[in-house]
């Protein structure tokens, strides 16, 4: 992973006088698509952005659900397995991972290390719609 320094980034676009000191900038991803390959789209239209923390106990397990819109999380902790549920398809992520996660597109996970499975996810969605849809049971 490559760190650039702000300092530098700064004096690049402003006077030295404003160069900020002390300040690192760590790149987490660069993505144009979702873990299984659709370009990412976004709502067009009354965009709303919503920030949440999620705590996944050990052995515990997500429902099989879609996201109609863009949805991103960053791993802070412990190990979640993402699985497409139409491929059977899992991906394991790991604390310091960055999720861009399926749009319309069912699927699963779990925590499938021993400690809590910690997430910042941040949805785009337009109006005042979830960006979870749970399966009905079959």
């Amino acid at each position: 992973m490559r760190l650039i320094s702000v300092s530098a980034l700064v004096l690049s676009l402003v006077a030295p006088a404003h160069a900020l000191e002390d300040v690192t900038v760590t790149p987490v991803t660069t993505r144009s698509e979702t873990a299984s390959g659709q370009p990412i789209t976004l709502p067009q239209n009354d965009v709303r952005v919503v920030a949440s923390i999620f705590d996944i106990a050990p052995g515990a397990s997500l429902p099989v659900h879609k996201h109609p819109f863009a949805r991103y999380a960053f791993v802070t902790a412990g190990q979640l397995e993402v699985i497409q549920t139409e491929t059977g398809k899992g991906t394991v992520y790991s604390s310091g991972d960055f999720i861009v996660e399926m749009i319309d597109e069912w699927h699963h996970a779990r925590n499938v290390g021993s400690e809590p499975v910690r997430l910042l996810v941040i949805d785009q969605i337009a109006g005042e719609v979830e960006n979870t849809l749970l399966r009905a049971m079959q």
